[in-house]
C-alpha cells in the first residue's frame, strides 16, 4: 500500500517510520500542507494522511478523486477542514484520529489552575518588575463548581482528573457518558452556565456548535466565572467574549484555540506583518491566558495520531471495519 502524508513534522517521523514498517506501508512525506497547489503529488497513491490545517475543500477533494484516491485519514481529532458533503458525493472515505485524551485534559486542567490563580496576570506584571499582590488573589478549586460542556473522551478524562481536587462537577452533553455516573451531575445548559465557577469546552466543531458560546450564554455566567477552551476557537463568538471580559460579565479565560487562528498558530510570524485585532485585544486583558493550539502536543499523542492514521488507511485498503470512520 502506498500512502502520501502531507504537513509532516519532524517530530512525527519516528512514529511514521515505526508504524509504516510494522504495517508494510510505503509512505511519501510532504512537509507542506495539502493544498490545490500540491494535490497532484498524491498521484499514484492509495490513501492520503493529513492534519487539521490541510485543505480538504471540494476542489481539492475532486482532484484527489480524479487521481483515484478513495481514502483520507486525518491525524487530527477535528475534521472541520474537510468538506464531508463533497467527500460523500465523491465517495471518498474519511476518518479522524483518536489519541491520548490525557494530553488535552491535562492542559485544560493546567489552564483552569492558572486562570484561577491569575498566573497570566502575574507573568505580565513581572515583565515590568511589578511584584505587588494587588488584585492577584485567586480561588481554590476545592471550593468551586466546574462545568464541563461535552463529555466525550477528553471531557470525561478532565472530569476524572478533577475528582482529586474535591470540586463539584457539573456536565452537559446530549448523550450522557455512563462511565461518569458517579463523577459528574448532568444538568441542562442553563443550570451549568449559572452555577459553574469554571466552564471548560470539549465539543466538536460543527454547524450546530458554531459560536456555541455567545452573548446570551455569557450573560448567564457568574461574574466570578472563567471559561476554558481547548477544543476549537469557533465554538466561541470572540467579539462576545471580548465584551464579556471587558465589561466584567465574567472574570477570565484560558484559550488554547482562537477563532481565526488558521494561518497564524503553528507558524513563526516574528518577521511578518501581523494583524489580528481580536488576539491583540484579548492578550492585553487581565486574567486572560492564550496559548497557540498545542494542548494536544505530547509525545504520546503525536505517536497515537500517526498510528491511528496509518491503521485507518490500512483498514480501508484491506476492506476491514474501521472504528474511526466519519464519512463512508
Amino acid at each position: 500500500m502506498k500512502v502520501i502524508a502531507y504537513a509532516v513534522r519532524s517530530d512525527e517521523m519516528r512514529a511514521f517510520h515505526h508504524f509504516s514498517k510494522e504495517m508494510m506501508i510505503q509512505v511519501t512525506y510532504v512537509e507542506q500542507r495539502l493544498s490545490i497547489d500540491n494535490v497532484h503529488l498524491a498521484q499514484g497513491h492509495d490513501g492520503v494522511s493529513i492534519i487539521g490545517h490541510c485543505d480538504g475543500s471540494e476542489p481539492v477533494l475532486t482532484k484527489l478523486k480524479d487521481m483515484g484516491i478513495k481514502y483520507i485519514a486525518s491525524r487530527s481529532a477535528g475534521y472541520d477542514n474537510i468538506d464531508l458533503s463533497a467527500a460523500k458525493q465523491l465517495e471518498i472515505k474519511v476518518t479522524n484520529a483518536r489519541y491520548s485524551p490525557n494530553s488535552v485534559a491535562e492542559f485544560a486542567l493546567m489552564l483552569i489552575l492558572m486562570v484561577n490563580r491569575r498566573v497570566g496576570e502575574s507573568f505580565k506584571r513581572s515583565e515590568v518588575n511589578d511584584f505587588s499582590l494587588k488584585n492577584l488573589r485567586g480561588f481554590e478549586l476545592r471550593n468551586q463548581t466546574v462545568g464541563i460542556i461535552g463529555t466525550g473522551r477528553i471531557g470525561a478524562t478532565l472530569a476524572q482528573n478533577l475528582t482529586g481536587f474535591g470540586c463539584k462537577i457539573l456536565a452537559y452533553d446530549e448523550y450522557a457518558n455512563a462511565s461518569l455516573s458517579k463523577t459528574v451531575e448532568y444538568v441542562d445548559i442553563e443550570t451549568l452556565l449559572s452555577n459553574s465557577d469554571v466552564i471548560s469546552l470539549h465539543l466538536p466543531l460543527n454547524e450546530q456548535n458554531h459560536h456555541f458560546m455567545s452573548k446570551s450564554k455569557f450573560e448567564k455566567m457568574k461574574e466570578s466565572a472563567i471559561i476554558i477552551n481547548t477544543a476549537r476557537g469557533e465554538l466561541i463568538d470572540t467579539k462576545d467574549l471580548i465584551h464579556a471580559l471587558s465589561t466584567k460579565q465574567i472574570l477570565g479565560a484560558g484559550l488554547d484555540v482562537l477563532e481565526g487562528e488558521f494561518g497564524k498558530f503553528h507558524h513563526d510570524l516574528q518577521s511578518s506583518t501581523f494583524e489580528w485585532n481580536d488576539y491583540t485585544i484579548l492578550k492585553q486583558l487581565n486574567n486572560v491566558i492564550i496559548t497557540n493550539h498545542f494542548a494536544f502536543y505530547t509525545d504520546q499523542a503525536v505517536s497515537d495520531m500517526v498510528e491511528c492514521s496509518l491503521i485507518s488507511l490500512s483498514k480501508f485498503y484491506h476492506q476491514e471495519d474501521n472504528p474511526w470512520v466519519i464519512q463512508s
